[in-house]
């Protein structure tokens, strides 16, 4: 007879927020990958040098516009119909149109495709509904719910530097690429074409070895997973030991808190749950199963994070959609005078290419990574979300302010450093950011059985202010320069950051929605692995 073991401590389920994590890598890097060439891009498709702000801002803003028209719509599919198919539909939909992009040759065709982009963009919102499930200790939070911001920031190191070095590369490798009719008439297909097939990856990991988290979805057979385990297998049967296949949907108990449905069930006794027994576990008490509305889904708390997060959303994307502009556009000569009004008076810019910009942005991505991986967790954990949230609200209208004056700054070199510097201060205000909101915003949530439509809700709304954002400091930066005053655009999103902090004022950390204490399925699942490997 064995001995018994002790309590154990919870701990992260690594493998599958791993595999989330492939799933997600590709989207920021296509997505990124935009930014270095997007000004360049516009002046190819025929927009003059004065409207290329208005039309990348536009640009940005379908994207983002379209998006919000089906983030509520993706997020109750998941809750419907399951996590897993909805992030595949939702990864293979970025791809098409990401590759779609690359080829266009007119305005309208670029921003139809980012539209449809839009479209089937919804796995932001379910893959952290997913995170939410699969991670319920709130212990345990900061860290797993820093994963994905984490990739986020892994993607925008890789995506800038793609897009700056692949965009037109007939014309900036000619030594390769000079003869080459293909990439003439599309200069900037490569980077998309490049960025699309990353998507295959995270397809391969989703479909392989993802495991369903919605509860209602978790018995059904996955072929996906039977494949995948069979591969699996094969392989460690190659390395000269067997395998073991740790519980999945088919091998472990359905019920969430490590429970069996009598007391003399074996772990693998859930192959042999017919409907009444599922049924009847799923209408036990203390589990909610009543639909619920839209109130539950609107409470108070979650309606004022709903408001800080879009509001956060769109200064922040007003910010990284206008610096690339910023930074192309050409340096103006500035004469010194002792008014104020002269003094603020510069449209200038630094005038720097695709694969500068491209170069900057891939180290703007790095310090976020950097600060999101050995910073967050420790200072969340240390200060409380809330806390750190309140801080960075003050920190982001700060930087938007002072970021305008770096065109004063002699000498070209400096002035990237000085920039530089504001931008990591801003990276590192968004990698707390944007955590802490998406955790209090899952603990604003009063049951899990709505968790998706919120997030679907929050994928939503933050895209109309990511619309709005880029759409914004497009149009003021257009008219600023115009005037003759390029601080316009920073003083308009800075009075929007400004704003943002009045929410955020507002914000309660709640306990979030009853979720269970004593370990999940994909904890357990790490667990058996585990042993397995160490056999």
């Amino acid at each position: 007879m064995g001995e018994r073991k002790g309590p154990k401590t919870t701990k992260l389920p690594v493998q599958q927020l791993i595999i989330l994590a492939l799933c997600r890598l590709a989207e920021p890097i296509a997505l990124t990958s935009v930014f270095p060439y997007l000004p360049e891009m516009m002046e190819f498709l025929g927009i003059n040098t004065q409207q290329v702000a208005f039309y990348a801002g536009l640009t940005s803003a379908i994207f983002s516009v379209c998006q919000a028209l089906t983030g509520v719509g993706w997020g109750y599919a998941s809750d419907r119909l399951g996590r897993k198919p909805v992030i595949l539909i939702g990864l293979t939909c970025t791809m098409i149109t990401s590759l779609l992009f690359g080829f266009s040759r007119s305005l309208a065709w670029a921003m139809i495709t980012r539209g449809l982009a839009g479209l089937g963009s919804g796995n932001v919102g379910i893959i952290r509904t997913t995170v939410a499930e699969i991670v319920p200790q709130r212990d345990l939070q900061p860290r797993a719910f820093s994963i994905m911001p984490l990739v986020w920031a892994v993607g925008s190191v890789f995506g800038p530097a793609l897009g700056g070095i692949l965009a037109n590369p007939a014309k900036t490798h000619p030594e390769l690429f000079g003869d080459n009719h293909f990439f003439q008439r599309f200069p900037y297909a490569l980077p998309n074409m490049v960025a699309s097939s990353l998507f295959l990856l995270g397809l391969g990991a989703g479909v392989f070895f993802l495991r369903e988290s919605l509860e209602a979805r978790k018995h059904r057979r996955d072929y996906g997973l039977m494949v995948g385990k069979k591969v699996m297998c094969l392989f460690k049967r190659r390395r000269g030991r067997p395998y073991q296949v740790a519980s999945d949907r088919e091998t472990t108990s359905l019920l969430s808190n490590g429970e069996t449905l009598s007391s003399s069930s074996s772990s693998s006794g859930a192959e042999d749950l017919d409907a009444e027994q599922l049924s009847a576990y799923h209408q036990r008490p203390g589990r909610v199963t009543s639909h619920v509305g839209y109130r539950d889904v609107f409470t108070s708390q979650s309606s004022i994070n709903l408001v800080a997060y879009t509001l956060l959303a769109l200064h922040s994307q007003a910010f990284e959609q206008l610096l690339p502009v910023f930074m192309h556009h050409p340096q103006r000569e500035h004469r010194s005078s002792s008014s104020i009004s002269s003094r603020l008076k510069f449209s200038g810019g630094f005038g720097i290419t695709s694969q500068e910009i491209g170069f900057i942005f891939t180290l703007y991505g790095i310090t976020g990574m950097l600060a999101q991986f050995f910073i967050f967790p420790a200072v969340a954990r240390r200060f409380g979300i809330l806390r750190c949230f309140k801080v960075c609200a003050i920190i982001f209208p700060l930087v938007y302010l002072l970021t305008p004056f770096t065109a004063l700054v002699d000498g070209q070199r400096r002035q990237e450093q000085v920039l530089f510097a504001l931008m990591m201060v801003k990276s590192v205000a968004a990698v707390f950011a944007f955590p802490c909101s998406t955790i209090l915003l899952t603990n604003s949530a009063v049951s899990l059985e709505i968790l998706g439509t919120l997030n679907g809700v929050a994928t939503s709304t933050s895209a109309l202010g990511r619309a709005a954002g880029p759409a914004i400091g497009g149009w003021s930066f257009t008219k600023g320069v115009a005037a003759g005053y390029v601080i316009i655009p920073w003083w308009t999103i800075a009075t929007l950051a400004f704003l943002s902090i009045i929410p955020v004022w507002f914000l309660v950390e709640n306990d979030g929605p009853e979720m269970e204490s004593k370990g999940s399925d994909f904890e357990r699942e790490d667990d058996a692995v585990d042993s397995n490997d160490s056999d």
